[in-house]
């Protein structure tokens, strides 16, 4: 479990078949072999590290499903009991990639709009939250092929969207409460929970 905020970025070290390495520091700092890390929002096993990297097994689905197309990497080490929650709830399951169609300043912010495909946009909401690459946004407005964030200049500097360019393909892990309402509205016919069940009991 991840909470969407970016300890440090680590840099692609080596990638050799199903296995990674990432150069990085601040996170070795109490690592253990079985520890989880998100690397650009995908949790991966910690299976061997030395004095400025770590390593981690990626399986044949998580290359299919996933982009780890960066040579840097937003890292995060799995919540500890106790610590601050600053981001939301951040499983580090991937529900799949998107585009960033633009970047462009809004005040003191980035206005950042990225295509996604229509089973992620049913699933993200209008000041709701998504995690791209791992960061925990909120969500400024959704469209029929599209969604929007609003970041901070400070995210962006400490993150890996310091390389991202229009084009760039990002992680999409949708909010882990929209997933499950979307499951239950699109279930089999024999489901006892409809749109109307919902409606009539003051869920929508």
């Amino acid at each position: 479990m991840f909470t969407g905020i970016i300890e440090e970025v680590g840099r692609l070290k080596n990638l050799d078949g199903g296995r990674i390495e990432i150069s990085c520091e601040k996170i070795l700092s109490d690592v253990k072999i079985g520890d989880s890390v998100a690397v650009n929002g995908i949790c991966l096993t910690v299976v061997d590290f030395g004095e400025n990297f770590f390593a981690a097994d990626v399986m044949p689905e998580t290359f299919r499903k996933t982009s780890l197309a960066d040579k840097n990497f937003n890292l995060e080490r799995a919540l500890k009991l106790g610590d601050r929650f600053g981001g939301h709830i951040v499983s580090g399951h991937i529900d799949g990639v998107g585009k960033i169609l633009s970047i462009r300043p809004e005040g003191n912010a980035l206005l950042i709009d990225v295509a996604a495909e229509n089973f992620l946009l049913r699933q993200i909401a209008p000041k709701g939250s998504v995690a791209l690459d791992g960061i925990s946004l909120t969500v400024v407005n959704v469209g029929s092929e599209n969604f929007s964030v609003s970041m901070i200049p400070h995210t962006r500097a400490v993150t890996n969207f310091q390389n991202k360019r229009v084009g760039s393909p990002v992680n999409i892990e949708t909010d882990v409460l929209a997933k499950y309402v979307d499951r239950l509205l699109n279930f089999n016919a024999s489901t006892t929970i409809t749109r109307n069940f919902l409606a009539a009991n003051g869920f929508l």
